[in-house]
């Protein structure tokens, strides 16, 4: 198995052994506000810890720090006393994709997708809150990509190859899965062009919370650490006002994103619509045209102030992705957590989605996968598979539910898709009928399917389209699925892992598409298929699959 060199070149900062970083002690400051109070009260606290014998109410400068922490603490200052809010997160509701009949529909279309938000964030319900999540926050697709696939790179100077692999599905008797993956091109982290990034922070009240802001600083810091010196990096935070908390800096000025990092606090409403505005225009005002110009929004999405409306801020950032500017969005917290939002902004922004729940997610994202978060390989990829009558009798897309576009959109250069950074790699997966073998629909009472001719020796004819970056006008790939099968486990480790992830998926979405297959036989694909794990990934799902079967037991 080949490792991109992005990660190669990431192992030892991120491994298992702990070196010591900046960000190791970050936290939240204290509201100016709440500081004062609680060394109004600290004369009080400090008579409570002065040692026997002291004179006066005054203690020694040591001591009244002491008391004023005493203070906060004991009043609930600074975040240290957290009021759970009722629960009102929202996710988008998408239909599972339909069964189509070949004869009546034999062309699917839709939108690569490498976003991976649903994965961790229905493993922050699953793991720290010991419940299932709504079948809503359940994206397959997304928590099929989490995964690294180690695809073979392209060897022919295009921004990525395509693979394809059919096996015997084993979720319905004779039917098959028809796996295509898809692998872009790697990028030494190197050679990556230089950045200009704009770091947008919520730090409105309702981040107030250990695993929002406090998770938002060490996520801005480890992204800072990795950063080169030719790269730059502003800060501007949002709650009732926003402001610029750091004008450009170099990456090699690591102590200065630092500071800056520790005045922060979470406190106010949330404008986060006129702060995209702020950040869009720091971005043009510092604009690389040979380099990377992106912004990075941290929030839990509980936008209440100015442009509030989706629709319209969905509006606004795809008007201003034509000014070359991306837009990545990063997910934290719960409760009032947004998930529609984020995700929806970010592919309007022509960027990815990520939802952070633990710090070891941060560095994921944005320090092993820092070239892939960045560099763009391939924009706008768009998938058509005609399925073969001759061949194929029914198929449905396994997730990708709003991802889904017209036949006409597929040569369309004006409508938008799915963007692919370096070293990445997307699978999608169709489950098919062969003809010949029951399938999913009733034969038409009125309508006899006429005996479907040409040719035998293909399931379908598979396109992408895709642009270079930059580029107008797409390109066209065209390949042949051989009408060819072999049992699911003779098949690659990447097929039967990603088989064994989409299963679990579609089990949490209630498992009607799963047959037979019960969470112990999820578990036994994906503990046969685990394979090369070196960040613990892979068995991070097998774990998840064992809370999950427990959890859906109601044990």
């Amino acid at each position: 198995m080949k490792i991109p060199l992005l990660t190669l070149s990431l192992l030892a900062a991120c491994g298992s052994v702990h070196a010591a970083s900046l960000c190791d002690d970050l936290h939240p400051a204290t509201p100016p506000y709440e500081r004062d109070f609680a060394y109004s009260v600290a004369p009080q606290m400090a008579m409570k810890r002065a040692p026997a014998g002291a004179v006066g109410a005054v203690a020694p400068a040591p001591q009244a720090e002491a008391a004023a922490n005493d203070a906060v603490a004991q009043f609930g200052i600074g975040g240290t006393v957290i009021t759970t809010p009722e629960n009102t997160e929202k996710y988008a509701h998408q239909d599972i994709n339909p069964v189509q009949r070949t004869a009546d529909n034999p062309v699917s279309t839709f939108s690569i997708d490498i976003d991976a938000g649903s994965y961790s964030n229905v493993r922050r319900m699953i793991e720290k809150e010991n419940r299932l999540p709504p079948t809503d926050a359940v994206r397959i697709e997304e928590i099929t990509n989490y995964f690294a696939y180690h695809y073979p790179l392209p060897t022919d100077g295009k921004p990525f190859a395509v693979h394809t692999e059919t096996v015997a599905s084993p979720w319905k008797a004779d039917a098959q899965l028809i796996r295509i993956g898809v692998q872009a091109a790697d990028l030494d982290p190197g050679k990556r062009p230089p950045a200009n990034l704009v770091f947008l922070i919520d730090t409105s009240g309702s981040m107030d919370a250990p695993d929002k802001l406090p998770l938002v600083q060490k996520t801005v810091c480890h992204f800072a650490e990795a950063l080169r010196p030719d790269d730059h990096i502003s800060l501007i935070t949002y709650s009732g006002f926003t402001k610029e908390l750091l004008p450009p800096t170099a990456g090699s000025e690591k102590t200065k994103i630092v500071d800056a990092l520790k005045t922060l606090y979470a406190d106010g409403s949330t404008a986060g619509g006129e702060a995209l505005r702020m950040a869009y225009d720091a971005a043009k005002k510092h604009y690389r045209a040979d380099g990377i110009n992106r912004i990075l929004l941290a929030t839990d999405g509980d936008f209440n102030v100015g442009i509030s409306d989706p629709e319209a801020l969905k509006t606004y950032v795809a008007e201003q992705k034509k000014s070359g500017i991306s837009l990545t969005t990063l997910g934290y917290g719960s409760g009032n957590y947004n998930d529609q939002l984020m995700e929806q902004l970010a592919d309007a922004g022509d960027g990815n989605y990520s939802y952070i729940d633990s710090l070891d997610e941060a560095k994921k994202v944005l320090v092993r996968q820092l070239t892939s978060t960045l560099a763009t390989v391939a924009q706008d990829l768009k998938i058509q598979v005609e399925f073969n009558p001759a061949t194929v009798k029914e198929y449905r897309l396994v997730g990708y539910e709003n991802r889904v576009l017209r036949q006409e959109d597929f040569n369309n250069d004006k409508v938008d898709a799915g963007d692919i950074g370096a070293g990445m790699n997307a699978t999608a997966l169709y489950e098919i009928i062969p003809q010949g073998k029951p399938g999913w629909l009733d034969e038409s009472r009125y309508q006899k399917a006429a005996a479907a001719q040409g040719k035998t020796d293909e399931y379908g004819w598979l396109k992408l389209r895709y642009k270079k970056p930059g580029a107008s006008d797409s390109q066209l790939l065209e390949f042949a699925i051989p009408a060819h099968s072999i049992p699911l486990a003779e098949a690659s480790e990447a097929t039967r892992f990603a088989v064994a992830a989409a299963s679990y998926a579609q089990a949490l979405k209630g498992g009607a598409q799963n047959g037979n297959l019960d969470w112990d036989g999820i578990l036994r694909l994906a503990q046969a298929a685990k394979g090369d794990d070196p960040y613990g990934e892979r068995a991070g799902l097998l774990t998840l699959i064992e809370k999950a079967k427990s959890l859906a037991a109601g044990k």
